[in-house]
């Protein structure tokens, strides 16, 4: 369970007491606040605060008075010709602040986006729940043969068994031995600080994650695609339908010019244009390397 029965009641409590503001709100966006969206085995994304629209997107572009001066059909328009051009500013203008819980190892990707401000858990002052992530059969994969740095077919038969097992007796043998160090009962007790190095990777955490909403669509595109790790790609996808809740017009905008898109080098640029000037266009004459050469085939086919 991803929260307890007294964590959905203090959302509810929070939620049962709206306050009246002169800011700008997203109707949208109030409907998802505090709740708790369940991702992976034990974790969750969920919504704190927020601040901005899409009209604070163009009131930053055109630093306008008040919501804007110009029709919500502009806005979109205008909005689309940021994302277009890459013009980052004004989408800095709005900011989400998330409360995630999510396991060690996908946290360590995460924190690769250094461009948001982060309050984490803290194992040297806490104790952590005895809370692992332990995939499903279906995630257990071989090693990729043409990507280093991801996986291939599904795990079958007794090794994906065994597999999962070594996970789950690993998981609870080295939180067995963490809650037995840290014990006073006794004994004096191992700090916490020493303690939690002996805990693995697949133990959840959790914080808080502030970021603009510029950082946040460059984060999005990087792990809400296809090839981002499974782990991390399906919290981005959660967080993809509370943005499109939010900015509507610039999620739209994004998905259009950035997640649907694709980025061609100029090698690429020139094969495709003899290809369509009716050369035959191969391997050995595109002028890349094998790898450009799958990726140009993935993108045209």
């Amino acid at each position: 369970m991803p929260l307890s029965p007294e964590q959905e009641a203090e959302i509810a409590e929070l939620r049962s007491a709206p306050q009246q503001t002169l800011r700008a709100t997203v109707p949208g966006m109030e409907a998802h606040l505090y709740k708790a969206y369940p991702v992976l085995d034990h974790g969750f994304v969920r919504v704190i605060d927020y601040m901005g629209d899409d009209a604070a997107i163009c009131q930053a572009a055109r630093v306008s008075y008040g919501r804007g001066t110009k029709s919500v059909q502009n806005d979109e328009g205008l909005i689309r010709y940021l994302m277009r051009h890459w013009h980052s500013t004004p989408f800095e203008m709005c900011e989400l602040k998330l409360h995630v819980k999510l396991p060690v190892f996908v946290a360590r990707q995460w924190i690769r986006h250094r461009t948001a401000n982060v309050n984490e858990y803290s194992a040297r002052y806490s104790i952590l729940d005895r809370e692992f992530y332990i995939p499903a059969p279906e995630n257990l994969a071989a090693q990729s043969v043409i990507n280093n740095q991801g996986r291939g077919e599904a795990l079958t038969g007794e090794e994906a068994a065994r597999v999962l097992e070594y996970l789950k007796a690993d998981s609870a043998r080295a939180y067995d031995h963490y809650a037995e160090m840290i014990s006073d009962e006794g004994q004096q007790g191992l700090a916490r600080e020493l303690a939690r190095m002996n805990l693995p990777a697949n133990i959840y955490t959790q914080w808080y994650w502030k970021v603009d909403l510029h950082n946040l669509l460059h984060f999005l595109r990087l792990r809400a695609d296809a090839h981002a790790q499974y782990e991390i790609r399906v919290y981005a996808e959660a967080m993809c339908k509370l943005v499109a809740d939010w900015v509507p017009f610039a999620y739209k905008a994004f998905e259009d010019y950035r997640l649907g898109a694709v980025t061609m080098s100029a090698q690429m640029v020139d094969c495709l244009k003899r290809m369509l000037a009716g050369e035959e266009v191969t391997e050995e004459n595109c002028g890349m390397s094998k790898r450009e050469w799958r990726e140009f085939q993935g993108v045209i086919s």
